[in-house]
């Protein structure tokens, strides 16, 4: 087909060419900024320097490095972690580099080091859906443990295991031989993660000759692939993590209402929430390009130099955002593939053909058919719904919970069940807007129910059978506990597609929360925060001796005591617990908890005794008076396991060196007798802890005759702990070198079980 072109339109195609092509340089950085770091661009909002980034929130330290080929270059990373940043994208995400936790021995089984890693970030978040945990070796586990901005902790893990080298076939998927991977617990808003590898039997000795080491590693999914020869050595390799990061905490709807602070700077860009995060984002409007977070940074896509749809023989015209396809003369039509094509204009006008369809369905007979088939309809669908709930039931447990109730000597009255009518309509149908929040278990929602009382409803996670066993045992524990500093469980429902659990409603956050959240108004004064140590003591204690039936919590922790309104002790979270039998003191379980509370011997024998609670309660202590979490890479080496650093602070007389600067005036020996409690807590052997009823006493008898002399004794506090354990002639066992064989790698096996 020959192409006509007239006169005016070859006029009007240089015009519009000429009017609307555009720079083909794209702008990153704000004017006189450096747009890269080494190799790496660092577009605006991030930049190099304050004047050149938005605000601190996405300041990137660019840092000069020597190579040891005294060749000097710069790398970016993160001022907060000192993490190497690999790539920036204006979409929202950030990579950055990470190396491999590590366990190795030696020929005889013996340990030589074992490091684990961490990632903790200020202003991003590790995106959930987009990372995950993978291990490698023939005697490893691997351990994750991820904290997000409710200060809720999550654990899990994957075992690799293999015989011989020649188990391993080339480029194999990480499917368990020599290789696992394992997703990261999703829908939280992660800021920290911990990893840590171990190993399960033999400590490598059958395996030692080719892999004499165990790793784990957050890496991308898809950038890591493995190979046999990764079991050997795997320790000085990077791995891509994604983070995902957004513009301040508002949506973009409450983002426009003040224009000043918009960053969505370029008139032709539109701004969308993030999914992952709080925030937003900014992006050009479809055909442009470029940086929306600067004026005039979105430049025109020029479509007809790059591939467009328009059919051979049509001219392609740019224009401001989108093209046009000119059909030649004499043609018709819009010159697009997916449109009307060019085609010869005719003279003649086409005939229309008008066909008309009249379906008459009105028989007496029909109607009849389709009357009784919509209340057959209707029935059957009733029916069904009856079914889907007695499928629920059985599905969520419910024969197994009769089943318990009466074993342990309960009834199946003892709490309400609540229909899933009721709870539907005290959550406005689980709006978002009702969510507390989330947890390993599920997600906690806030509710109004019919009489007006506000409870707080638990959702297990969808379609996770792992999460019956432990909805069924909360149901059992709490069934068999009554007292006022226990959370109560108000009644279930099991009729749903996932069972709830309805508590009363606890109003003011957790202990976690209180010490911890940087954005929390109210500080914990020493008085209360004794109370609120005598309080859970006092739980424990009843838990473990006046009881029915023995009960050990198992995940003893800041995070699971709520406070109300009155900053009244509430100890939650039962979906852990074990009882005890009456004639057993302790019992073999896979190793279920949180990091930086788990009790070693516990770790190292799977021996779950009252003692585990007690050490996990000894570290609570210590964050009451320190005001330090219990693990967190944000703190220098020295400082990051807290039981650790309490411990030896003690036994170096610095405890006035290490209190948390928010403690108002106490009387010093008062708080000597407090830390002295949590040592003894925190001691390795748990033959050597203190029972819960008389620590519960001990802090009872401070609290009664000291309420009235609080004196002073506010100090600066420090920070320690450590990230590398290294083994010479002892096992390192939660800050202390023991001959006895206790040790990390043994304790990760456990992880796999946590939550």
């Amino acid at each position: 087909m020959t192409m006509v072109v007239n006169s005016t339109q070859l006029l009007m195609m240089v015009v519009l060419t000429v009017f609307f092509t555009k720079a083909a340089t794209q702008l990153l950085s704000l004017p006189n900024c450096p747009t890269k770091c080494g190799s790496v661009p660092i577009p605006f909002p991030f930049g190099t320097t304050k004047d050149c980034s938005l605000d601190n929130t996405f300041l990137i330290n660019c840092n000069k490095i020597l190579s040891s080929s005294s060749i000097s270059t710069h790398v970016p990373s993160l001022p907060h972690s000192n993490q190497t940043v690999l790539s920036i994208s204006i979409n929202g995400e950030l990579h950055i580099a990470s190396l491999a936790a590590r366990d190795c021995y030696a020929e005889k089984s013996k340990l030589v080091s074992q490091i684990y890693r961490g990632i903790d970030l200020k202003h991003f978040s590790i995106s959930s859906t987009r990372n995950k945990l993978v291990a490698v070796g023939c005697d490893t586990v691997g351990a994750l443990t991820v904290h997000d901005y409710g200060g809720n902790n999550y654990t899990t893990g994957c075992v690799a295991l293999c015989n011989m080298l020649d188990d391993i076939v080339a480029n194999e998927a990480c499917s368990g031989t020599g290789c696992c991977e394992i997703s990261i617990p999703q829908g939280h808003v992660l800021t920290e993660v911990i990893y840590v590898s171990g190993s399960i039997f033999n400590n490598h000795s059958a395996v030692h000759d080719f892999n004499p080491c165990g790793y784990a590693f957050l890496v991308e999914n898809g950038a890591y692939k493995f190979k046999s020869t990764d079991l050997l050595k795997l320790e000085k390799k990077e791995f891509p993590v994604l983070l995902d990061w957004a513009v301040g905490n508002q949506t973009c709807q409450q983002a426009q209402k003040n224009l000043s602070n918009y960053a969505c700077k370029d008139n032709k860009s539109t701004c969308y929430d993030a999914t992952e995060r709080s925030g937003y984002l900014c992006r050009c409007f479809h055909g442009y390009w470029g940086n929306p977070y600067l004026i005039h940074g979105c430049q025109d896509i020029n479509e007809c130099m790059d591939s467009n749809d328009c059919v051979e023989g049509a001219t392609c015209i740019n224009t401001p955002g989108s093209y046009h396809c000119l059909c030649p003369a004499r043609y018709e039509g819009n010159g697009k593939m997916n449109g009307t094509r060019c085609s010869q204009k005719s003279n003649t006008k086409s005939r229309k053909e008008i066909i008309l369809i009249t379906a008459l369905s009105a028989s007496i007979s029909l109607v009849a058919l389709l009357v009784g088939s919509f209340y057959a309809y209707l029935a059957l669908k009733k029916r069904k719904l009856i079914k889907l709930k007695e499928q629920f039931f059985q599905q969520n447990g419910g024969l197994l919970l009769q089943q318990q109730l009466v074993m342990h000597g309960g009834s199946d009255e003892t709490t309400k069940v609540f229909t899933v009518e009721e709870l539907n309509e005290a959550t406005n149908n689980f709006d978002e807007s009702k969510i507390l929040g989330q947890g390993g278990q599920g997600t906690v929602y806030k509710g109004i129910l019919q009489d007006k009382r506000i409870v707080a409803i638990k959702k297990s996670k969808i379609n996770d059978p792992n999460q019956i066993e432990p909805f069924i045992n909360e149901v059992i524990v709490l069934s068999k506990i009554n007292h006022r500093n226990v959370v109560k469980l108000l009644g279930c429902c099991l009729e749903t597609e996932v069972p709830l659990l309805v508590y009363e409603f606890i109003s003011n956050g957790t202990v976690y929360e209180h010490l911890h959240d940087q954005n929390q108004s109210l500080k914990l004064s020493w008085k209360t925060r004794l109370r609120i140590a005598k309080e859970t003591a006092g739980v424990l204690s009843y838990l473990h001796s006046a009881a029915s039936t023995p009960i050990i919590h198992r995940d003893v922790k800041s995070a699971n005591i709520l406070l109300d309104h009155n900053l009244t002790a509430k100890v939650s979270d039962f979906g852990a617990s074990r009882i005890i039998p009456l004639d057993h003191t302790q019992i073999t379980t896979l190793v279920q908890g949180t990091l930086g509370y788990l009790d070693p011997e516990y770790f190292h024998t799977s021996q779950l005794t009252e003692k585990s609670d007690v050490y996990s309660f000894g570290v609570v202590l210590a964050e009451l008076l320190t005001g330090k979490k219990a693990l967190s890479f944000s703190r220098p080496e020295v400082d990051r396991n807290l039981a650790v650093y309490f411990v030896s602070s003690m036994k170096e007389n610095r405890l006035l060196h290490i209190l948390d600067n928010n403690i108002d005036d106490v009387n010093t020996e008062q708080l000597k007798k407090v830390a002295h409690i949590a040592e003894r807590c925190l001691r390795v052997k748990g033959e050597e802890r203190p029972a819960m009823k008389e620590v519960a006493m001990e802090l009872e008898g401070i609290l009664v005759f000291e309420e009235h002399h609080w004196g002073s004794g506010k100090l600066s506090s420090d920070r320690a702990a450590s990230s590398v354990i290294n083994v010479e002639n002892g096992v390192y066992i939660n800050g202390t070198i023991s001959s006895d064989s206790y040790s990390i790698n043994q304790i990760s096996m456990s992880l796999i079980g946590g939550r």
